[in-house]
Order: structure tokens, then C-alpha cells, then sequence
């Protein structure tokens, strides 16, 4: 394949020319951890200075928890392991690739026996390094050269060997460096704002389901019923085999994945829940023409004064646990009829505040899925900035 102007191909892959492919070990100094004989039980301590080791580097970032330190004194004594602002310490053993740039407040802290200190030079920024050596390109490079069959060892010849693209600028480091750190306070808001939202949405639904919380204008007792009470249940008729990649209709089976099929048996408002595989952690709600597996139930038919929606809503909240109760323990755990016919449901007793509890629990999961896509999106739209912007595909300055 020809090479567009402008660019020349490297060990991993094409980069501009004007980007230089050098040798790590000529913009950055190493130093691995101690040896784990130079740290003895007496030397841990609660409160002291944390250590650093592979499993506390999680997502580029350096979690302390659960808390590993030692003693000032021993912290002292092995002087030359303690990290510094704008190190970037990197695991050495197992997963290539997880490394993380030491922050202000974490300087002084200590490399642990299985990470490695590399410290880069003025002409390198940090963060940008961070992001090349976590890059999939520059792990399989690593993984390639590193010793080790059972488990990959990381040593300072290798690192310092290692090639990597750099771009001729420090500028153009911090700009592809500070865009994708946006990008990650971005996907971290979202991150959290769907927690926030989902732990809301948990709560409103423990207290409007079980009438701990009422919605304005409504007051009448609740009564508690039994599903068989309130709707038909009922196994499907079809197989696996009738579903179709280009059928019209939904075809519900025996997992969280909706098929399609050319033919459908039910045309209403319907739940169908799975006899087995992911025993009461699936359930999928429909109004309108599907088709059901043979170990699928479908729930339909429901009473007048009852919403289909709410009691869609309340088993997805707790059927689980009366599923696990009473499934049939086999080679697969599965559910019988019973299960479903006997299963109790705290009922308001109107529609209308049926559906009205229905409408606003709706809102909340519509607006976490909205949420969950963004997510997703922003995800996907990060690693192609990193496919792009450690390329130098995309130039910044």
C-alpha cells in the first residue's frame, strides 16, 4: 500500500516524517522497583508511605486502595525508589501497558517490586509518554521483547530499547496529551453523573414501589397480589433455529439479546422473562407483535386495573431473588410455572397511579440509557483519538 505524502512507515506504523522513532532509552531514564528482600514485615505500617505496585495502577491513574506503606525510615533507606512529580511508574509484570504519570501529591511515594520508575527527560512530556506506552501498538511491541512464558517480565533493557513515535515539539506533546486528558475528565463526568443518577433512580424505585413514597394526589391502600392473580402466563413455541438476521418482528430467547422473526404469535402489552440462563436478571417489556421462545414466559393479559409497565418495573426490582429462591436446580437452573404464579406484587390500587409511578421510574431509566450511550460513545471516541492523535493521523499544532 502506498504511503501518503508525508508520512513514513515505522515498527508501529505510519507516523508523519517529521515525527522522530527513537529509542526510549534516549528520552527517558528507569529504575525498577527494590527486590522484595529489601522490604521486611517490620518495615509495613499503617499510614505510612504508600508503595506502588501493578495492581494500584487502574485506568492510567494511581489508586491507593487498598492501602500498601511503609515506614519513613524504610522509605528513606531505599531513597532512590521514591517517585517524583511527572515520573510515570509502570507495571512490570503481567499486563503490559498499565502505567500512570505520579502527581504532585503523590511524590515521595515509593515504586513497589513490581513497577518500574521512567523518568523522562526535558524534551519528553509526561503525560504524552503515558499515553504512548499504554497504547496498543507500543504494548504488543512490548510484549514482543519482553522474558517470561507464564508470566511477561518487563526489564529496564527492554524499555529502554523500546522505539516510539514522538512528536518533534514539546508543544505537540502537551496539546495531543491535554486533548485526551479532556477527553477523560469528560468520559470521568459521565462516569459519575450516571452513578449519581443510577443510585437515585435505586432509591425512587425502593420507595414508589412499596408505597413508602406516594406520588401527590394519591392516598387509597395498597394491596399485595400474587402475578398469576393479575395476568396469564405462558411458555412460547419456538426455537432457536426460526429466528431470521432479517426477520420483522421481535423474537424473544433465552438471553438479554432481542433476535428477529418473520411470524409473530402475540400482538399486546406483554413481559417476557427467560425459564433459564441468567435466572431473574432479564427481563424484557413489549407492546405490540413478537414472537416468544419455547423457555421464555410470556406475561400478558393483563387486568384492567393493572399497568403491564408496573409490574414490568416491580419484577425487574425484585423477582430476581424470589427467582434464585425457587428455580429448579439441575444441570441448568431453570424456573416453572409456579414460580411466576406465585410471586407477590405490592399493588396500588388504581391505574392511574400505576401508570403514573410507571411514567416517572420510565424517565429515569430513559434518561440512564441516554446517559450509558453518551458513555459508550465517548468510550469509542477516545480510543480513535488515540489511534489518530499518537499517529499524528490528526495534528494538533
Amino acid at each position: 500500500m502506498e504511503l501518503k505524502s508525508g508520512f513514513k512507515q515505522t515498527d508501529v506504523g505510519v507516523i508523519p516524517e517529521d515525527w522522530d522513532f527513537t529509542r526510549l532509552g534516549t528520552i527517558a531514564n528507569f529504575r525498577t522497583g527494590p527486590f522484595g528482600s529489601s522490604l521486611h514485615k517490620s518495615d509495613y505500617v499503617y499510614g505510612g508511605v504508600p508503595v506502588i505496585n501493578p495492581m494500584q495502577i487502574i485506568d492510567g491513574k494511581i489508586v491507593n486502595t487498598p492501602r500498601m506503606a511503609i515506614s519513613e525510615t524504610a522509605a528513606q533507606n531505599l531513597s532512590e525508589f521514591r517517585l517524583l512529580e511527572g515520573d510515570i511508574v509502570i507495571g512490570r509484570r503481567g499486563e503490559m501497558g498499565r502505567c500512570a504519570v505520579v502527581q504532585c501529591d503523590q511524590s515521595g511515594w515509593l515504586c513497589g517490586t513490581g513497577s518500574m520508575i521512567v523518568r523522562p527527560k526535558a524534551s519528553l512530556e509526561a503525560r504524552f509518554a503515558q499515553r504512548v506506552l499504554s497504547s496498543s501498538p507500543v504494548v504488543a511491541a512490548i510484549e514482543a521483547t519482553s522474558v517470561g512464558t507464564t508470566m511477561i517480565n518487563l526489564n529496564q533493557s527492554t524499555l529502554s530499547n523500546l522505539k516510539v513515535p514522538i512528536p518533534p515539539t514539546y508543544a505537540e506533546q502537551q496539546a495531543i496529551a491535554e486533548a485526551l486528558s479532556d477527553m477523560d475528565a469528560l468520559i470521568e463526568f459521565t462516569e459519575q453523573l450516571l452513578n449519581k443518577k443510577r443510585k437515585i433512580n435505586q432509591g425512587s424505585m425502593q420507595g414508589l414501589l412499596t408505597g413508602q413514597r406516594r406520588l401527590p394526589g394519591f392516598n387509597a391502600e395498597w394491596e399485595t397480589r400474587t402475578l398469576g392473580s393479575i395476568c396469564h402466563i405462558k411458555t412460547g413455541a419456538r426455537n432457536n433455529q426460526d429466528k431470521l438476521d432479517d426477520g420483522d418482528y421481535p423474537f424473544f430467547v433465552r438471553s438479554a439479546t432481542v433476535e428477529k422473526i418473520n411470524s409473530y404469535s402475540y400482538d399486546c402489552e406483554a413481559i417476557l422473562v427467560p425459564g433459564e440462563g441468567g435466572i431473574g436478571s432479564i427481563f424484557h417489556y413489549i407492546n405490540g407483535k413478537f414472537d416468544v421462545h419455547q423457555r421464555v414466559y410470556a406475561i400478558t393479559q393483563f387486568s384492567p386495573e393493572v399497568s403491564g409497565m408496573y409490574v414490568y418495573l416491580c419484577m425487574s426490582e425484585k423477582f430476581g431473588a424470589h427467582a434464585m429462591q425457587n428455580s429448579v436446580k439441575a444441570t441448568v437452573d431453570s424456573l416453572r410455572l409456579p414460580t411466576f404464579l406465585e410471586f407477590e406484587i405490592q399493588l396500588p390500587p388504581t391505574l392511574d397511579e400505576q401508570v403514573a409511578i410507571a411514567t416517572v421510574l420510565s424517565a429515569m431509566d430513559n434518561e440512564i440509557t441516554t446517559l450509558e450511550t453518551k458513555l459508550q460513545k465517548a468510550r469509542h471516541l477516545k480510543q480513535g483519538m488515540m489511534q489518530e492523535l499518537l499517529t499524528g493521523r490528526i495534528r494538533l499544532v
